[in-house]
């Protein structure tokens, strides 16, 4: 449309003629030729009318059949070897839907450019998988809005960065995150630019409170990761600014908990970052990794316990005071809600905080934008509209969504867009089961699967719901831990889960869609990425994959409810993610909005 307004205002209009029927002003002439051209719900938000939610029938598809929707969660189709956790395990339902009906069945992407992110070799995550498992459209996300701010200079321009200049000519930026390249949470070449922007715009003293990953890149990575910032702020020392490590510890120990599970990882970053205590002191960071790897044979970089860099005299070098600014750099939301909440919120319970600093906070974008946290941001989230859930409200169709903590916002929040809370409480139910706290899932592997599963078998059997949403934790939660015999009891347990739900479905007469948000433990180690076999460390050991992965994932269709002549098409090869939504609209026996990425279904007669 912005096309069309530009070419014609080039043009000298005419005063406009009156048509007898048709009063043709140029408006109306542009709202024709989006009409017609484009697509009828970006004429009419362009004419000032709400969008038509309505979804009409699909002719052949009846409406009335309960659909199951089952998101496994890191379950992807990897080299079938003793490292895949997903085929070592007994897995009999999903192996039945694999070698059932061949249209029935077929692999999607789940990583890269069909989730919105920049590049094929960015592995999938969580977030934006199910972004587009909900939004039906693909949306450009993290690391690529953030890549695109840096590029352009617009992320030093913007309101965001502005409010926390205001702290730089006496004040200190403090810049806390995590320090990896895994780009699921952050980036590290990300960071590089973020202090480089930063000292060029008038940052004077600047201290990083970084998080060692080891769960999106290998274990043991964050001693290179820390080096290299060692040696960028000794370069910003030489030009004159005061640039230093203040504190560190684990990502699943220190700072980024997420969904309210377990609040005192988040007090133990706290203390660190803004009160500057911990249990551990050293001069340096390179010299507590060292030093807390030696004292525990178990370390590990994603639980690596909290501590603080001090000066010559004990004194802790970057606790965060009066007159500072603060940026969380990752740029996915999940692990950072709890850390703004208590970084903004005046009233605040969750711990406590013993002093709160008055500072000006600002994410690398806005982790909810419901609750609109935090309220500055340098870089504007993707506007996600019309998701599935919406359109579905709109349609009378009623939902039942569950999962436990740790991923019931990935069947709510970002499912809906990244919205918080329901579209209807009349016509939508969310179910959450607290989850494990104060344990590595390796310990528990079962989750709550079984929980979830019963839920939904529930749900589907008591003929209220339209649609039962689930998500199945255990293949990622459990598969980030590196822990082979743990995954494979986790996978089997999540199977488990997936033959109750299908068998409601078959009892309830309805209809089911199976399908993962991205891979996870269908590949627990690191590979020669030319022959695709074990990569192996120095020492001849096997070197463990805790990340996603850039594997397909596998998307089911089947149920007594299914209309026959139902069958993939064959034109998408190189579907994704978000051509799930359409698939599932139809089944709930509505064709798709046309802005949606085209269903993977079509019915053919018999």
């Amino acid at each position: 449309t912005s096309l069309v307004h530009h070419h014609f205002t080039k043009i000298k209009q005419p005063a406009p003629k009156q048509h007898t029927l048709f009063p043709l002003s140029f408006h109306n002439f542009i709202w024709c030729v989006c009409f017609v051209c484009c697509r009828p719900a970006i004429a009419m938000e362009m004419n000032g009318c709400a969008p038509d939610w309505t979804l009409p029938p699909h002719p052949k598809l009846p409406k009335g059949k309960t659909l199951a929707v089952v998101v496994l969660d890191g379950w992807g189709e990897q080299v079938e070897d003793e490292y895949n956790a997903i085929h070592v395990a007994s897995t009999p339902t999903m192996d039945a839907l694999k070698k059932g009906v061949p249209d029935h069945w077929r692999l999607i992407k789940a990583h890269g450019p069909a989730v919105g992110l920049p590049s094929e070799d960015d592995m999938g995550n969580s977030e934006v998988g199910h972004n587009a498992l909900g939004a039906g459209r693909i949306f450009e996300q993290g690391a690529k809005l953030v890549d695109s701010a840096l590029a352009s200079g617009k992320l030093f321009q913007g309101a965001g960065f502005k409010y926390i200049q205001e702290c730089f000519p006496s004040g200190t930026l403090h810049l806390i995150g995590l320090l990896s390249d895994g780009g699921v949470h952050s980036r590290y070449d990300q960071l590089q630019g973020l202090l480089k922007g930063a000292a060029s715009n008038g940052a004077k003293r600047i201290r990083v409170h970084f998080l060692t990953d080891g769960r999106d890149v290998l274990d043991g990575s964050s001693f290179g990761f820390v080096e290299q910032l060692e040696k960028d702020l000794e370069k910003m020392r030489k030009q004159g600014v005061d640039a230093l490590i203040a504190s560190g510890g684990g990502r699943m120990y220190v700072t980024m908990d997420r969904y309210e599970n377990d609040w005192s990882v988040v007090k133990r970053g706290w203390d660190a970052q803004v009160l500057g205590e911990a249990p551990n002191k050293f001069t340096s960071a390179l010299e507590a990794l060292r030093v807390l790897k030696a004292a525990d044979p178990k370390f590990s970089d994603q639980y690596c316990p909290p501590f603080v860099i001090v000066d010559s005299h004990g004194t802790a070098v970057g606790p965060i005071l009066d007159g500072d600014a603060v940026v969380t750099f990752n740029f996915r939301a999940d692990r950072m809600v709890m850390l703004a909440k208590a970084l903004e919120y005046k009233d605040f319970d969750k711990f406590d905080r013993v002093r709160f600093p008055n500072i000006r906070y600002a994410g690398m974008l806005q982790y909810d934008g419901e609750l609109k946290l935090p309220t500055q941001y340098l870089v504007s989230p993707p506007e996600i509209d019309r998701t599935s859930g919406e359109y579905l409200v709109h349609n009378g169709v009623y939902t039942f969504a569950c999962s436990e903590t740790v991923k019931f916002g990935h069947v709510t929040f970002f499912w809906n867009g990244n919205r918080s809370g329901q579209f209807s409480d009349k016509l939508e139910t969310y179910v959450e089961i607290p989850s494990d706290q104060g344990i590595t899932f390796n310990e528990k592997p079962r989750m709550k699967a079984l929980e979830i599963g019963e839920r939904a078998r529930d749900a589907i059997l008591s003929g209220k719901y339209d649609q039962v949403r689930v998500n199945l934790p255990n293949g990622d939660m459990v598969g980030h831990t590196g822990d082979l015999k743990a995954t494979i009891i986790g996978c089997e347990t999540a199977d488990q889960a997936v033959k109750m739900i299908l068998d409601a479905v078959e009892q309830a007469g309805g209809i089911y869609l199976v399908t993962a948000d991205h891979g996870n433990a269908e590949d627990m180690v690191k590979r020669n990425p030319k022959t695709a076999q074990p990569a192996f460390d120095k020492n001849g050991n096997v070197q463990i994959l805790t990340s996603h992965t850039c594997s397909p994932v596998p998307v089911a269709i089947g149920g007594p409810g299914l209309a026959k002549g139902v069958r993939y098409r064959k034109d998408l090869p190189q579907a994704g993610l978000a051509n799930v939504a359409a698939t599932m609209i139809n089944l709930l026996g509505f064709e798709a909005p046309e802005h949606y990425e085209p269903t993977l279904i079509e019915v053919v007669d018999s």
